[in-house]
């Protein structure tokens, strides 16, 4: 274990007074000689400042008017000096332990180390699995295998997520033609440009509450959101790509996972006139689904076989009954 690993635990906040203590607080109890917590507030209007105050020097916080998540944590990371770099979301929490377990599996190479979240309420009870669900960890040259194939792997959001500083100065700052959740570029690129790896345990809690930006019910808009989402992910990840000298992939990629898959047949059925992806359509999305046991993936062949009828289904009954079938799926 390198104990000499100073790492920056970036805290990007809007609006989350009544969660943003938490956050602070398992940031600053973990068991690790060398840490920083840095706390950008993005122009929140609610009591935010003032819980984030009460830390004084513990912490280093900043205030700017509102920008968004990416351009918070640009901020953040632009005065961080971490080795590893968490962007801890302010309605997180990091469990004990998590830092001394990131620095355990430390090495050159690797653009980050990824663990489990354990899903919870707002009273950080247990709600439901882990994200992502997994018994082993992966070993990298498979991750970049699967990221071959199909664009995905299995990966958690933002929180347990820890990214080497190597990573992120070839990438930061992220400007607008990113996708606005600073995850979502990291995760695309990180297979391309350095090892990810894995340790599956659930070490940091993911709050489930109404205001998560992935509550995906909220609006019909939602979906198409989330297959551009997907389209800047494969921009991100072509930047990669021609950052390292390498052939990138085409956008024919994004026809062959299966968690696209499922944004793809919701915003088709749902929002058909806003679906952003070229090329694409209900015969098409069939044509995937019934591939999709076929293709290489990180998913079990059970998951994929419940994709396909899910997708099957969805895209050929009557607008109501897919609907249901939808917010059944992402309820």
């Amino acid at each position: 274990m390198n104990s000499d690993i100073l790492f920056s635990i970036i805290i990007a906040n809007y609006n989350y007074g009544r969660y943003v203590g938490d956050a602070i607080d398992s940031a600053l109890a973990q068991d690790w000689p060398h840490v920083e917590v840095i706390v950008v507030d993005d122009g929140s209007t609610d009591d935010s400042a003032d819980v984030i105050a009460r830390y004084g020097d513990r912490i280093r916080a900043v205030f700017t008017k509102n920008r968004g998540q990416r351009e918070a944590n640009n901020t953040g990371f632009e005065i961080s000096r971490g080795d590893a770099v968490i962007f801890l979301d302010s309605d997180d929490v990091l469990l004990p332990g998590l830092l001394r377990e990131i620095a355990s599996v430390w090495r050159e190479g690797l653009s980050k180390v990824q663990v489990m979240m354990q899903r919870v309420d707002t009273q950080k009870r247990p709600n439901g699995g882990t994200v992502p669900k997994m018994a082993l960890a992966p070993p990298p040259a498979q991750i970049r295998q699967w990221v071959d194939a199909t664009f995905e792997y299995p990966t958690p959001p933002s929180s347990a997520n820890a990214w080497s500083r190597r990573f992120l100065n070839a990438i930061f700052p992220l400007d607008g033609t990113h996708d606005a959740a600073t995850d979502s570029t990291c995760i695309a690129m990180a297979p391309y440009m350095g090892d990810v790896i894995t340790i599956p345990k659930p070490l940091v809690l993911y709050r489930m509450h109404g205001a998560n930006d992935s509550t995906m019910t909220a609006r019909d808009t939602n979906y198409s959101r989330e297959v551009t989402r997907g389209m800047k992910r494969l921009q991100a990840a072509q930047n990669a790509c021609r950052i390292r000298g390498v052939p990138p992939p085409t956008t024919d990629i994004l026809f062959f996972g299966g968690n696209l898959l499922q944004f793809r047949v919701a915003s088709l059925r749902l929002t058909p006139k806003a679906h952003p992806l070229p090329g694409d359509s209900r015969p098409r999305a069939l044509f995937d689904a019934l591939l999709l046991p076929f293709r290489p993936s990180f998913q079990r062949l059970s998951t994929r076989l419940m994709i396909v009828g899910w997708s099957v289904l969805t895209l050929l009954v009557p607008e109501r009954f897919a609907r249901f079938l939808i917010t059944k799926r992402y309820s």
